[in-house]
């Protein structure tokens, strides 16, 4: 799996382009800058946009060629950002309370996603967001990328299960229109969540 995300990275174009998905930009639109972790962040489309508006960015990948995109991407627009090569698995926040945690299109197998997400809390300041969307089991449907591994994909009923410790403050699947770089076109089937920690 390593060797074909490096593969797709290594390519000159932006997999997924380089504007920030449109669900995230909403999300980060709304609130004042501050901490900001975006795992399994890609070519960092999300960690430039979120620097430009000031956020202190922290984003890893498992790819050195996204990690090399990223850089590319940031030194474009001039900003700086936090960015590691690292295993989701292996991820500490040695200390680090976010703001907010962006998990967008971030698929991984059932039992790594679970411990992850669960993690999630931990790293969460009081009245700190996380954001995510990711696809749905009816993504097998249509052509517009993703997994095509359904245990790999998000129902509602995961997300309620996996992120029962935080206050969820929106939870929907619906269809969308994806424009994001050459590997994200068309119809897509997606789950989107907003949460918050109360406590």
């Amino acid at each position: 799996m390593k060797e074909f995300w490096e593969s797709r990275y290594k390519a000159p174009a932006f997999a997924y382009g380089t504007r920030p998905n449109e669900f995230f930009q909403e999300q980060i639109d709304k609130i004042p800058p501050g901490k900001l972790l975006l795992p399994a962040e890609g070519e960092g489309r999300n960690a430039v946009y979120a620097a430009r508006k000031g956020w202190d960015v922290t984003a890893f990948d498992f790819s050195m060629q996204a990690m090399l995109k990223t850089f590319q991407l940031a030194e474009r627009y001039d900003v700086t950002l936090n960015y590691t090569v690292q295993d989701i698995a292996k991820f500490e926040p040695n200390g680090v309370a976010y703001d907010a945690i962006g998990l967008f299109f971030a698929h991984f197998p059932p039992t790594l996603r679970k411990t992850f997400h669960q993690k999630l809390p931990t790293m969460l300041k009081k009245s700190g967001y996380v954001w995510l969307e990711a696809f749905h089991p009816n993504q097998l449907y249509y052509s517009s990328g993703g997994p095509k591994e359904k245990e790999m994909l998000l129902t509602l009923e995961d997300l309620e299960m996996e992120f029962k410790d935080l206050n969820i403050l929106m939870l929907e699947d619906r269809i969308i229109e994806l424009d994001e770089g050459p590997y994200h076109q068309g119809k897509a089937h997606v789950v989107r969540m907003i949460a918050t920690k109360t406590d």
